[in-house]
């Protein structure tokens, strides 16, 4: 009788994404209890649990009193911010655990605290799992895509109900178990990664689209709407045609030409580009759409800049270059230049994914990754189904741009996507997103580099030595001395 009173799970951390994840949970069958220590967070979330359906959700008011509300062996999820909070989350719940209950940390943590506390769990007989949570809000309430790593018996013990709550496609819930570690938390981090770069390659395209062709935000909210009906369709896009038809409040015009350009961050992409350097991939895209937000932060600094080259004598190409420009091709370009953009992106996502997995033995599945964002993540889109294939086909892919659908795809885009490039250049817009895209394609694409001549001044001036093309070993040369003589 008294285990038929407990609840099936817990969540401790009832900001929005937690009350909606655990709403989520009730609605789907599940009791399970809440806890915050800020108590009138647990009212808050009793009161939704009543109005949306009176769904079987109950409120504890302690760490003991929550722990022992939940049926053995315990699943408990936090969902509180990243670093030292987890950590005394944990202290104050795990004195109430018994060994083979289970912890789930659903925050955006660094891979390697997961690691610790697995490590950590481990010596006190409890099981840890470090889980990516991508939705957003709207996400967490009605199916995210979840990313859980580290103990697998963790995972098996909440299998049946992380596959009712995640979204649902044709293929699927979107969740799977990813692996040892912190390999849960990594994948997350790199899927944030990649919606960087998507994020700043959907804004140059508006860029472009608006200061080159002179496109209004009515036609804009067009044209998004049209590509989320062909192979641009995802999340993104669709809510960037919602974006340009929201009117101001406080004057005339759309809102999104009110907003100051400073966006802001919470960290993910700048260990993604960390891990980038520290495994030696190359990941400019994602690298440009970092150095775009800490530019953007600089505004007193680039309207001063603004200022003194005018008087210096720079022209102002933006605003009008839309004269003379045939705007049917320019959008077309634009769609292609933004596709083959997103697909480099996309590559090197998941290139770092396979370098760290490589590193530390994780094994992870790529086309199941790309499955599971199909549904319920930011960077959910059409084309991911795509990309599962492609792994389907060739598990050791060494990357989309050499899969041969995807390599098809942007050979015949890379004419619209060099128009594009090239006019933003000559109009003085910056595109880094692209730019970084497609130097990337043609660096990955060319069999000879000029690295030669930089493996040469590097034998020069250090001594590194240099391999040869035609015969094997490592050689020297005293460039100076045989410069000066042959003189």
């Amino acid at each position: 009788m008294e285990s038929a009173a407990l609840s099936r799970i817990g969540l401790a951390g009832l900001a929005v994404m937690g009350q909606n994840l655990a709403l989520n949970i009730a609605e789907k069958g599940f009791p399970i209890s809440v806890y915050n220590r800020t108590t009138s967070k647990v009212d808050e979330t009793l009161d939704r649990a009543a109005v949306e359906g009176n769904l079987p959700v109950s409120g504890q008011y302690s760490p003991r009193d929550f722990v022992l509300s939940i049926q053995r062996p315990r699943s408990l999820i936090i969902l509180v911010k990243a670093g030292a909070p987890v950590d005394q989350t944990i202290d104050a719940f795990s004195e109430y655990m018994e060994p083979g209950d289970c912890i789930i940390d659903g925050g955006n943590e660094w891979y390697q605290n997961t690691e610790r506390r697995i490590s950590e769990a481990e010596q006190k007989g409890l099981l840890y799992l470090g889980m990516g949570v991508s939705g957003g809000e709207e996400g967490a309430r009605n199916g995210p895509s979840l990313m859980p790593g580290g103990s697998f018996q963790a995972y098996d013990n909440i299998k049946d109900i992380l596959g009712k709550v995640a979204a649902q496609v044709e293929d699927g819930p979107c969740v799977t178990y990813i692996g040892e570690g912190g390999s849960g938390n990594f994948v997350k981090m790199v899927h944030n990664g990649i919606e960087y770069g998507d994020m700043q390659l959907i804004s140059e395209a508006y860029d472009v689209l608006k200061n080159v062709g002179g496109l209004s935000n009515e036609e804009l909210a067009e044209i998004f709407t049209e590509w989320n009906r062909g192979e641009l369709e995802s999340f993104l896009v669709e809510i960037t045609s919602d974006i340009f038809r929201v009117k101001d409040d406080f004057g005339d015009g759309e809102l999104v030409d009110k907003i100051l350009d400073k966006t802001g961050m919470k960290g993910t992409g700048k260990w993604t580009v960390q891990q980038a350097a520290e495994l030696s991939v190359a990941a400019p895209t994602i690298a440009a759409s970092l150095d775009c937000r800490y530019l953007s932060g600089l505004k007193d600094e680039r309207e001063n800049a603004a200022k003194v080259l005018r008087e210096a004598g720079m022209k102002e190409e933006i605003g009008t270059a839309s004269s003379g420009i045939d705007k049917k091709r320019l959008v077309d370009d634009v769609r292609q230049a933004l596709y083959a953009s997103k697909i480099c992106s996309y590559a090197q996502g998941m290139n770092l994914l396979r370098a760290k997995s490589s590193e530390k033995g994780w094994n992870l599945n790529f086309g199941e990754l790309a499955r599971i964002w199909k549904g319920g993540c930011i960077i959910r889109a059409v084309f991911l189904d795509r990309i599962k294939k492609a792994y389907q086909r060739n598990p050791d892919l060494a990357s989309l741009v050499v899969d041969p659908e995807f390599a098809k795809e942007m050979v015949q885009r890379q004419a619209a996507w060099r128009r594009v490039v090239g006019l933003a250049v000559s109009a003085g817009i910056s595109t880094p997103g692209m730019c970084a895209s497609l130097a990337y394609f043609d660096t990955y694409r060319r069999a000879r580099l000029p690295a030669n001549l930089v493996q040469a001044q590097r034998d020069l001036f250090g001594a590194h030595t240099y391999e040869r093309t035609d015969r094997p070993g490592a050689y020297h040369t005293e460039w100076t001395k045989l410069a000066r003589k042959n003189n």
